[in-house]
């Protein structure tokens, strides 16, 4: 970006951009710290849609005040562009640990408790996130995980090959999220499974370049078996991406918590002590 400054906040560098938005890293000279903004496209600011997820995202992230949600500084507007005001996230995402290597067992479950604690506090104020995926997992300066991105927590528009308006991330979406039906909870649980299968595998359990393929395997194929990609993998990891992958929701954990105890009970091998 050319100009320098952004309401208040001086501009340092630009992190990343994406469809709807640019990340920014920039600081507040009133307190000298680094912060992040999210400024919405100019060439989205004529669309009412893309605004009221602006607006939407700081809404929710002030009402929920959550220690493992990415705190929200400041929401303002730069001309039309509305932005929000974001902690600083240093340590980056998970996704950006996925793509250096795998992480330790201890690890995967830390930070997957703490989204979890995340996403229960929002369920209890009936907030479904809609985009849980490892680049919304973001990390401090201390390592410590954080959730973010709740711009979609009720409603988004992205289109399928088919020119129909989906709601998230085909990859992490639920089978009932992807056929557009009203979702509660346990959809952000589904993707949490997703997130679990990479984790554990290295790889997304479907994968394809076509939305709409994927959404239809998220829909109707059986959950690969992930000892089919590392066959040194115990059974019992399957079980645990099965409850979370269920195809109904009924069948699946009832909350992120529950998922998160049992993730953390294989790693520190409660659950074996559990099924004796």
């Amino acid at each position: 970006m050319s100009i320098s400054k952004i309401g208040r906040y001086e501009i340092e560098s630009e992190l990343t951009q994406g469809g709807m938005g640019v990340i920014i890293l920039a600081k507040d000279p009133y307190i000298q710290r680094q912060v992040v903004v999210k400024v919405l496209m100019y060439s989205r600011t004529l669309d009412e849609v893309y605004r009221d997820f602006f607006q939407r995202e700081a809404e929710v992230i002030a009402a929920l005040e959550h220690p493992c949600i990415v705190p929200i500084y400041d929401f303002g507007w730069h001309g039309q562009q509305p932005y929000i005001v974001m902690r600083y996230m240093a340590g980056g995402s998970l996704q950006d640990r996925l793509n250096k290597g795998e992480l330790k067992l201890s690890e995967m479950a830390h930070i997957l408790k703490r989204v979890a604690e995340a996403l229960d506090a929002a369920h209890a104020k009936n907030i479904i996130h809609r985009d849980i995926k490892p680049s919304n997992m973001l990390f401090d300066s201390t390592g410590e995980a954080f959730l973010s991105d709740f711009g979609i927590a009720t409603s988004q528009a992205i289109a399928d090959d088919d020119g129909e308006w989906l709601v998230g991330t085909p990859a992490y979406m639920s089978p009932e999220q992807a056929q557009g039906k009203k979702v509660d909870g346990r959809s952000d649980v589904y993707a949490l499974g997703v997130t679990l299968y990479r984790l554990l595998t290295g790889q997304l359990p479907f994968s394809s370049d076509s939305a709409t393929s994927l959404i239809n395997a998220h829909v109707d194929l059986p959950i690969p078996d992930i000892r089919s990609v590392k066959a040194n993998i115990p059974s019992v990891w399957q079980e645990v991406v099965a409850r979370a992958m269920a195809k109904d929701p009924q069948d699946r954990y009832a909350s992120a918590g529950d998922f998160a105890r049992d993730v953390n009970e294989v790693v520190s091998g409660k659950w074996y002590l559990r099924k004796l």
